[in-house]
């Protein structure tokens, strides 16, 4: 393989293990490294991102939730400030979490089951 067809491959492989996923206010980022960001959308500073080791380990952390949650919960993991909320609201936002907002005030997510009969909530945001 010429070097030119291996640095296509590399850039190819690289940008099929990063993928930046934007959704109404978070955002989730797979990282070469296997890491996942998940970040305030739009916003560029670490203060408004979590890294995960692995999008298993955020998994792990929405596991452990109870059924109804606040960013008290989500606290006692060890995430800290205004990225309680962020969490909360990418578990309500990534269809990848059977989850919805439950409440703005206080911030709260509900897992969801296949079977209940929950009405859905709608969240209207004027900025």
């Amino acid at each position: 393989m010429s070097r030119d067809a291996a640095a296509d491959l590399q850039d190819a492989i690289g940008t099929a293990l990063t993928e930046k996923q934007e959704f109404f206010r978070t955002a989730g980022e797979y990282r070469r490294d296997g890491s996942y960001v998940v970040s305030r959308r739009g916003a560029d500073s670490t203060g408004n991102a979590k890294v995960f080791t692995s999008f298993d380990e955020l998994h792990r952390l929405y596991d452990r939730l109870p059924e109804r949650f606040t960013a008290d919960d989500v606290g006692r993991t060890g995430i800290t400030g205004s990225r309680r909320h962020m969490i909360i609201r990418h578990f309500g936002e990534h269809p990848a979490f059977d989850c919805r907002i439950a409440s703005r005030n206080p911030l709260a997510g509900e897992k969801e089951s296949g079977d209940s009969d929950a009405t859905e909530t709608i969240e209207l945001v004027a900025d």
